[in-house]
């Protein structure tokens, strides 16, 4: 895919509106608690305040239009020769302030999603945002697969480029839509009825695909095994993909719940009281040989709950990844936190900014924000 590069912009004492990927999470103090996504967005925003571009940020953060002056004052620490303001002056009312930026400076806008145009790709609110600035620079790749006015419809009313993260994102992972003979995709996470479209595709062109969290328990379901008081999808997985030889859920599993919590058992022996929770120490070192074998390797999300402290199997199968020769392809924002502990080279592990944005692409091998910014 050719998509215009930041490279190819004049930004010298233009006013550039750059949308990056500011959705973050925060700790139990308002504190930014993973910085992953901001870092990654750092060689863009250096890049144009050493050019002399005039800078107004753009992003969201959370779920109830939580102010982003958090994810602002974190990004503000990661650049301290470049002098960064926040303001909370609505969209509409915002250009004065943008006007007066001066080159080489940062305007971070309040969060968009306060906006109840942002996820309607209010043509309204693209104008607004559009009036700000001279040029668009799309860098935020987590969100690139939803139609947003500060994404995909502001970027049909300015010259607009992509930045380095959404190139970088782009170029490692477009290998993964003709994979080698004997790659394998790992996927977690629910919500089957979602990723059907996808899992199917990845059977037509993966040696493998190994299936954990509720998608697992689907296909359990599906194949006849108890699942006891498991996360099930609403959608019940087809009868042809349940008996598709190349896909693999786990044979034995960690348990929640009921009188023996914490138990591993068999696939055979869940009862019904117990909740899956994790795959099984002896199906993470089945899956960990298929690891070191294969010469290429799609994941994304973990394997168990993580958050509740079920790490082993994605721990053990991030050990395999960081030991094994492959290479790979790891995303989802849970994904990145679990293996946020492991070292991998970047050369031949690529870790992407994006969960559904990464899964999407994989699917359709486009989004709807890199059409936009095709040549």
């Amino acid at each position: 895919m050719e998509i215009k590069s930041i490279q190819d912009a004049d930004v010298a004492g233009k006013r550039v509106l750059l949308r990056s990927s500011l959705n973050v999470p925060v700790d139990s103090n308002g504190k930014v608690s993973d910085t992953f996504r901001l870092v990654r967005s750092l060689p863009t925003l250096e890049y144009l305040a050493t050019r002399g571009a005039k800078i107004i940020v753009v992003g969201y953060f959370g779920r109830g239009g939580e102010t982003l002056k958090p994810v602002a004052d974190a990004l503000a620490t990661l650049v301290p020769n470049i002098k960064l303001t926040f303001t909370t002056t609505p969209i509409e009312q915002v250009g004065e302030e943008a006007s007066k930026l001066a080159a080489g400076e940062v305007l971070v806008l309040e969060n968009i999603r306060k906006h109840p145009g942002e996820e309607k790709n209010d043509p309204a609110l693209a104008r607004a945002l559009a009036s700000l600035a001279d040029i668009y620079i799309d860098d935020a790749f987590a969100e690139a697969h939803r139609a947003y006015a500060s994404n995909v419809g502001v970027a049909k009313l300015l010259p607009s480029y992509a930045g380095f993260l959404m190139e970088e994102e782009v170029k490692r992972l477009t290998p993964a839509l003709t994979p080698p003979v004997g790659a394998i995709a790992m996927i977690g996470g629910a919500k089957f009825e979602t990723k059907q479209p996808l899992i199917e595709k990845l059977l037509g062109l993966y040696s493998k695909v190994l299936l954990g969290g509720a998608l697992g328990n689907d296909v359990l379901k599906a194949r006849g095994f108890p699942f006891g008081d498991s996360l099930i999808s609403e959608v019940a997985v087809p009868e042809s993909m349940a008996a598709n030889e190349r896909l693999e859920v786990a044979v034995d599993v960690a348990l929640s719940g009921g009188k023996m919590d914490g138990r591993t058992t068999i696939v055979t022996d869940v009862r019904a009281d117990e909740k899956i929770f994790d795959i099984g120490a002896q199906t993470a070192t089945a899956w960990s040989k298929y690891i070191i074998a294969s010469p290429f390797i799609v994941w994304n999300g973990p394997m168990g709950v993580y958050e509740k402290g079920f790490i082993e199997g994605t721990d053990t199968l991030a050990k395999a990844i960081a030991s094994s020769g492959a290479h790979a392809i790891i995303g989802g924002g849970d994904t990145a936190a679990a293996i946020a502990k492991f070292t991998f080279e970047p050369e031949r592990v690529f870790v992407s900014s994006g969960g559904g944005a990464m899964l999407q692409f994989l699917s359709d091998g486009t989004l709807p924000a890199l059409e936009v910014l095709k040549d």
